[in-house]
């Protein structure tokens, strides 16, 4: 197969556009066919159209589409009817951008779509080799992840570099840490990971800055000061501790000093307690102490009834009477002091004074 790469205007792509039933639809002055027999039916919504539009506006590129050569010199579309339609029915008329249709723009704003350059891989070949090529390009193809996005714009010396610890299959990054984070390399979730770490969560600034650096030792270096960081803190590896966002607690407590013995003890012990349900937030609470890592137990509707009942819908705190609706379950030996969320250990009180204890 023969593949060659062409630059075509919007100007070309248009002229001579026609979407009827008589000739299907058509471009290039007639010698494209946009919706060959394999193609799917136009199915972009309104924003996605217009997203395209966006595009050409700001002079960013498109994706590049695919156009088969036909035995008449002709084309057939491959990959691009989307965005070859949302184009030329845009400078057609038949939809507005930003409440504009393309004939209320001034004459430069025109111009500036209408000379737009669009990349194309022509391809020649037989009929078979053209179709398997295009399912090949639909079923390998997959939306793009936001750190994929991000990798283009900010693309340069440090990106490369970053790539090669974090992006690929069996990389440095999965070797040390695999175990403790979620996602696949070669999504550049590994990567987007912990650029969110070591920037606080303002990864776009981060590469903006980093961006012409020559290489990426301080995230790398960052990355093995995390992990070796968690396990000496926490040396009993279990299954619960990949995907918890250890960059962000490293940065809190990595100067603090801990016993690893008597937080594995602790850890143990809430690994069994059944009123906590998020046993992966266990290692956020024995860092933070704060219970909500934990997703500690709800008193059951059965639990809060008898309370209730046994109240006489009377709030302890207040003394008010209350119906069940305004009250809310609250333990009377907290959860932290031993208290468990059983029967026994309800009580009802009404809502603004639990919400002032549990503000306590």
């Amino acid at each position: 197969m023969k593949i060659e790469l062409k630059e075509i205007t919007v100007r070309d792509l248009t002229n001579g556009y026609q979407d009827n039933e008589e000739n299907g639809v058509i471009g290039y002055d007639g010698k494209l066919d946009i919706r060959p027999p394999y193609q799917r039916e136009f199915i972009y919504k309104d924003k996605q159209r217009e997203a395209v539009i966006d595009t050409i506006t700001k002079d960013f590129p498109l994706n590049v589409m695919y156009w088969a050569v036909r035995e008449d010199e002709n084309f057939e579309v491959i990959d691009g009817q989307q965005r070859t339609i949302s184009i030329s029915q845009f400078v057609e008329g038949d939809f507005a951008y930003k409440n504009r249709y393309f004939h209320n723009l001034q004459k430069d704003e025109q111009e500036q779509i209408l000379n737009y350059k669009l990349m194309v891989y022509l391809c020649s070949g037989a009929d078979s080799e053209k179709l398997e090529w295009f399912r090949t390009i639909n079923i390998a193809g997959e939306k793009l992840t936001d750190q994929e996005l991000r990798n283009a714009v900010y693309s340069g010396s440090w990106v490369s570099d970053a790539k090669r610890y974090f992006s690929k299959s069996g990389c440095a990054a999965y070797g040390l840490g695999g175990d403790y984070l979620n996602g696949a390399p070669i999504r550049q979730d590994y990567l987007e990971t912990t650029i969110k770490w070591i920037s606080g969560d303002t990864i776009e600034k981060y590469m903006a800055k980093q961006q012409h650096e020559p290489n990426a030792n301080d995230l790398w270096l960052y990355f093995q000061a995390v992990i070796n960081w968690v396990k000496v803190v926490f040396p009993k590896y279990r299954r619960e501790m990949k995907g918890v966002q250890w960059g962000f607690l490293y940065n809190e407590f990595k100067d603090k000093k801990f016993d690893h013995k008597k937080l594995e003890t602790e850890i143990t012990k809430l690994m069994q307690d059944e009123d906590v349900t998020n046993k992966k937030g266990i290692y956020e609470y024995v860092l933070t102490r704060n219970e909500k890592h934990l997703n500690i137990r709800a008193f059951t509707d059965n639990q809060k009834r008898e309370a209730y009942e046994r109240q006489e819908g009377i709030c302890p705190v207040c003394t008010e009477h209350y119906e069940i609706e305004g009250m809310e379950g609250d333990h009377i030996t907290p959860w932290h002091e031993g208290g468990k969320t059983s029967a026994d250990n309800c009580q009802m009180l009404c809502k603004d004074d639990n919400r002032r204890k549990s503000g306590k």
